[in-house]
């Protein structure tokens, strides 16, 4: 049975500055890609976490039904925040343990129902040292982010 992948990046060209975020969508059957889809997209004026968080948000969004899916993201931020910090902050209605309003709640709150309907496993790869799918979804995001750089 093939296993189902997104490789998801964002950028940023100053932070805030124009952005892009990328995703790799993949089906393997063991190593052997089955089949493969690309996304991406960007904003004239964001930050690098928005970015990275648009980047799982459209990867889970984009599938067509429920599936077992593993996020493969360089975003200490999302890995951490969806597999951890986002149940405190649900708890506190949406705010941080020190009280204050969660940053990019609205991108959070997508998230945490964009995964709702799906097997997600989340894992987190260093950024930029050749990983192939990283480096992959890293070029979506810059490709996403060019239309806004002037």
């Amino acid at each position: 049975m093939a296993k189902l992948y997104a490789y998801t990046d964002g950028a940023c060209s100053g932070n805030p500055g124009p952005g892009g975020w990328g995703v790799l969508l993949q089906a393997k059957d063991g190593e052997t890609v089955i089949k493969e889809r690309t996304l991406s997209g960007g904003e004239a004026n964001t930050t690098n976490n928005r970015m990275e968080l648009l980047a799982a948000i459209n990867a889970l969004e984009k599938l067509a039904k429920p599936s077992r899916i593993t996020v493969v993201t360089d975003s200490a931020y999302v890995k951490n925040g969806v597999t951890g910090w986002i149940f405190g902050w649900k708890r506190n209605g949406w705010k941080t343990a020190a009280k204050k309003p969660v940053k990019n709640v609205e991108l959070w709150q997508r998230l945490d129902e964009a995964q709702r309907r799906h097997e997600v496993t989340w894992e987190w790869v260093k950024g930029h040292v050749g990983h192939p799918e990283n480096e992959r979804a890293d070029e979506l995001a810059r490709a996403g982010m060019a239309p806004y750089k002037t």
